[in-house]
């Protein structure tokens, strides 16, 4: 089946293969380590909290995220896209959805956080629920705008999986990318720099550490900022021009983001390691805390 379909532009076969073997790996280990997550919340009464909640909406955002990977991942070792041109719209929709809702579940939960420890806010389970339900409305409105014709879906240079089309760089794509850069990136990074950095300020004040206050901050630029640089040099330049391996390298970053904040957020709260600990021996060491407390 695979000798019958051309190598994409740019790439060996060793080359398909390896990226393909890289987006399932990194697919697995983060399709493993949130599914804990969404399992723990499930399965462990004490973990179902309005602050959990949030964590809960990001593994499914990141569970999502590995599915779209997946797909990617067994597209490549096939050497083309299989299922059309609908596919790659379907394909494209669902990986914008889930890595939009994923930056906005971040930023609600660095706001969560900032409530918990500098203002001793409460969360109520009615503002949670809101929360969450907005942010996924709001990223699915971004994410059907291309559908309409606000944007494009369109191949990867891998040619095996799906995303906005940033190649035209036309006023079309221009100002799609705008609003969704500033609506959907922008504003959840300052809301969790100014958060984070209320919350270490606040920590090297009284001298008590919760967690690494700049972590989310800086695994979120790492994770999703080279496909910003990538969309925003295709607003003045021909992105084409760059190789198509390097315009792979943002895809691969930006599947890295499931498994780490799966580190971050999910096993990196010490509640969670108590319920997911439950979960996978049965055995309840402790009690469950529910302050959403973190190395």
């Amino acid at each position: 089946m695979a000798t019958s379909h051309p190598l994409p532009e740019g790439f060996t076969e060793i080359e398909v293969f390896g990226l393909g073997t890289v987006l399932l790996a990194e697919a697995l280990l983060g399709f493993l380590l949130n599914g804990l997550t969404i399992l723990s919340f499930y399965k462990i009464k004490e973990l179902r909290t309005p602050n959990n909640l949030l964590i809960f909406s990001l593994a499914v955002a990141d569970t999502g995220i590995c599915i779209n990977a997946f797909i990617a991942a067994f597209s490549s070792f096939l050497r083309y896209w299989p299922y059309g041109a609908e596919g790659c719209q379907i394909h494209g929709f669902q990986g914008f959805l889930t890595a939009l809702s994923s930056i906005s579940s971040c930023a609600a939960i660095a706001w969560d956080r900032y409530n918990q420890y500098c203002t001793r806010s409460k969360l109520q389970w009615s503002t949670s629920l809101s929360v969450v339900l907005f942010l996924w409305t709001f990223s699915a409105i971004w994410s059907a705008m291309p559908l309409l014709g606000w944007g494009e879906y369109n191949y990867e240079p891998l040619k095996t999986c799906c995303t906005l089309d940033y190649s035209k760089g036309d006023r079309n794509f221009i100002s799609y990318l705008f609003l969704l850069t500033l609506f959907e990136f922008l504003i959840p990074l300052f809301i969790m720099v100014t958060a984070y950095q209320s919350m270490a300020f606040k920590f090297k004040k009284n001298g008590q550490f919760k967690f690494n206050p700049g972590l989310p901050v800086k695994t979120l630029i790492i994770c999703w900022g080279p496909y910003s640089l990538l969309y925003g040099f295709a607003t003045i330049q021909d992105a084409t021009i760059l190789s198509p391996k390097l315009r792979m390298l943002p895809a691969i970053l930006a599947k890295t983001s499931p498994a780490i904040n799966a580190f971050i957020y999910g096993l990196g709260n010490e509640s969670n390691q108590v319920g997911i600990w439950q979960l996978l021996t049965g055995q309840k060491t402790e009690k469950v805390e529910v302050d959403n407390k973190t190395k």
